[in-house]
C-alpha cells in the first residue's frame, strides 16, 4: 500500500473522528454548565449526588465508561433487543453519549472554579443596581468567568481531540481505528505516524482557534 492511498483511506476515518470531536463539544460544554449549577446547589442531596457524579467519571477510565454505554444496555436488558441492533448499526451514538458525559464532568469543575473564583462585591455590587441574579451571571460574572477559564477549557479541548483515538475500543472506524487496521495488516508502523501527523495538525488549529478567542477577550483584563 502506498502512503497516499494510506492517507486517503485514514481521512475517510478522520471526518469520524472529527464528528467525535465536535459534538461531545456541543453536548459536554452545556451539559457541564448544568453539572456545575447543580454542584454548587444548596441542596445537600443534589450537590452530593453531582459530587459522586463527578468522581465517577473522572476517577474511572474512559476506556471503561466508553465500554459501559455502548454494551452496558445489552447485558443489563437482554430483552431491548433493540438496542443492541442500534448499537451495531451506529456506534457513533454511545460513543458521543460517553465522551460528552465524560468531559461534562471536567468541564463542570471548571466552571465550578471560575465562578467561585469571582469577588462577591460583584454580586453585592449588582444587586445594589437592580439586577437580577439571572441578569448579573449572565451579563457581569458568565464574561469574566469565560475569560479565567479559558485557558483551562483549551487543555481539555486538546485532550479530546487526542482522546477520539478511544473509540477504537467499541471498533468504531475512527481515524486511529483505521491507522491500526492498516498497521496490522501491512505489519508496518509507518499508519501510526501518519495519524500521528494527522492528530498534529487538528491540534495546532484547534490551538490557533483557542489562542484566538483568547486574544478577543482580551478586553476583559
Amino acid at each position: 500500500m502506498t502512503l497516499w492511498t494510506m492517507i486517503l483511506k485514514m481521512s475517510e476515518g478522520f471526518g469520524k473522528t472529527c464528528a467525535i470531536f465536535f459534538l461531545t463539544l456541543l453536548f459536554s460544554l452545556p451539559l457541564g454548565m448544568v453539572v456545575a449549577f447543580l454542584r454548587r446547589s444548596k441542596n445537600k442531596l443534589i450537590s452530593n449526588a453531582m459530587r459522586f457524579f463527578i468522581a465517577v467519571l473522572r476517577g474511572t477510565p474512559l476506556m471503561l465508561q466508553l465500554l459501559a454505554v455502548t454494551y452496558g444496555p445489552y447485558y443489563i436488558t437482554k430483552s431491548l433487543d433493540f438496542i443492541s441492533i442500534s448499537v451495531a448499526r451506529n456506534k457513533l451514538i454511545p460513543v458521543v453519549i460517553a465522551f460528552s458525559i465524560n468531559y461534562a464532568a471536567y468541564f463542570a469543575e471548571i466552571y465550578r472554579g471560575g465562578i467561585e473564583s469571582m469577588p462577591v462585591g460583584q454580586y453585592e455590587a449588582a444587586e445594589v443596581l437592580g439586577y437580577t441574579k439571572m441578569q448579573t451571571f449572565f451579563k457581569i460574572i458568565l464574561p469574566q468567568v469565560v475569560k479565567r477559564i479559558l485557558p483551562s477549557v483549551t487543555n481539555e479541548v486538546i485532550t479530546l481531540v487526542k482522546d477520539t483515538s478511544m473509540a477504537f475500543t467499541v471498533s468504531y472506524q475512527e481515524m486511529f481505528t483505521i491507522g491500526k487496521q492498516i498497521a496490522n495488516s501491512q505489519t508496518s508502523f509507518l499508519p501510526f505516524v501518519v495519524a500521528g501527523v494527522f492528530y498534529f495538525v487538528f491540534n495546532a488549529v484547534v490551538d490557533f482557534g483557542m489562542g484566538k478567542a483568547e486574544k478577543a477577550l482580551d478586553y476583559y483584563q
